[in-house]
């Protein structure tokens, strides 16, 4: 004496099958401690063996640490009992144990700690944005500029593609590799035998281009 009601839970994986253990019973400060380092050191060593195992041993682990915050504040043993106390052993942490419990704790502690830092990282990078398309009036919202040359109204231009796919490039309109010149967009389409080039070779980037052939 003195003595109080004690409860230290372990937890024992096999592969596709579990054991949830528990030892309770009214201890002294000496032998609840002895039961909770028994306990304790066996969930960290037989405790990761199942895909559920290795998340429901972590809690264990938790759960009796609030154990042994009530097994600290029972007195030490000063009326001897009908048998000896328990021997308490050596701490969790320095049995071979809990120093080979600390990679599976280790590594666990790893992923807590690198979701919130991935989320972090997420909400600050943010999504990435892709190009828009053009609407039905020709307008756009963006493009990447470095990705289309700027074609300006009375220069030439030749196609290194074949219509109707475009890669456009300006060419000065006396060379022989000029194609088309370039011609403001009239509503609602180019001109009969001209070619339309999208709002991405505009200047701003807010209005389609008519592309008539040039005479040779």
């Amino acid at each position: 004496m003195p003595a109080a009601p004690v409860t230290v839970r372990g937890h024992q994986g096999m592969v596709v099958m579990m054991r949830f253990l528990r030892r309770e019973g009214v201890f002294c400060r000496t032998c609840a401690l002895a039961s909770f380092r028994d306990m304790q050191a066996d969930t960290m060593v037989m405790g990761w063996w199942g895909p559920l195992s290795v998340f429901i041993t972590p809690f264990t682990l938790l759960a009796n640490l609030g154990a042994l915050s009530g097994i600290k504040r029972i007195p030490e043993p000063v009326a001897p009992g009908w048998r000896p106390p328990l021997h308490p052993g050596k701490p969790v942490f320095r049995r071979p144990a809990g120093i080979l419990a600390l990679i599976p704790l280790s590594l666990v502690g790893l992923v807590v700690a690198a979701i919130p830092v991935l989320l972090i990282i997420g909400l600050v990078v943010g999504p990435s944005h892709s190009t828009d398309s053009t609407d039905s009036t020709g307008s756009t919202d963006a493009y990447p500029t470095h990705d289309y040359p700027t074609l300006t109204v009375g220069s030439c231009a030749r196609n290194d593609a074949a219509w109707p796919m475009d890669d456009l490039k300006p060419e000065p309109c006396d060379s022989a590799a000029a194609q088309y010149s370039v011609h403001p967009w009239t509503n609602p389409d180019c001109p009969a035998g001209e070619h339309s080039a999208g709002p991405m070779y505009s200047k701003n980037h807010d209005r389609p281009l008519c592309l008539r052939p040039l005479k040779r």
